[in-house]
């Protein structure tokens, strides 16, 4: 192995680290707690270190995004993919979502509720970010109706899924009504359709 290879992979090696540790450290105390200065200390590297890897804190952010979107992508498809008829699979996607927000509540505030530097439904949007919603797309998009935009429709899809995963965080809506909800939402997406 080339010395310039051992960069890269020793290179590569800090960044997971430090992403890890962000997201780690936001998931156990919440995004306020993570800080370069307290990355730094986790990881047991300068702060300077950190620095040579990410602008600061929102880049951090930004990264843990990407791996969030990552990860979201494989539940929706491993939940879609076990499920068979486009009602179900709509459903099956709906609720692996809900249940990744509220069970991940810092990684899915790095991924659509904090503002970061990553482009979003545009051609330069990350991979990860374009096969999440390439996972909600293909839920979609057998429920659509002849003349459907089936990305505004995704769109609508997800933002209504957003704001159930966002108010029951919040305590605006009781987690006792979360099933009957994503019952009705996947019922008025399939009307007439399914």
């Amino acid at each position: 192995m080339s010395i310039q290879t051992r960069r890269e992979r020793e290179r590569a090696e800090r960044e997971r680290l430090i992403v890890t540790a962000a997201r780690e450290l936001a998931e156990a105390e919440g995004w306020d707690a993570v800080t370069t200065r307290r990355l730094a200390a986790e990881i047991e590297y300068s702060q300077p270190v950190l620095y040579s890897h990410f602008k600061g804190k929102d880049a951090i952010m930004a990264a843990v995004a990407v791996e969030g979107c990552a990860a979201l992508a494989v539940e929706l498809r491993t939940a879609r993919e076990a499920a068979s008829g486009a009602r179900a699979r709509l459903a099956a996607v709906g609720g692996a979502y809900t249940a990744f927000g509220r069970r991940r509540p810092a990684l899915y505030d790095a991924m659509f509720t904090h503002a970061v530097d990553l482009p979003f439904a545009t051609p330069e949007a990350p991979a990860p970010l374009q096969e999440a919603f390439g996972e909600l797309v293909r839920a979609v998009e057998p429920v659509a109706a002849d003349g459907d935009d089936v990305p505004l429709l995704t769109e609508t899809f997800w933002a209504s899924l957003h704001g159930l995963v966002t108010l029951m965080r919040s305590a605006r809506l009781p987690e006792a009504g979360h099933t009957r909800r994503l019952d009705l939402l996947i019922g008025h997406f399939t009307a007439g359709r399914v």
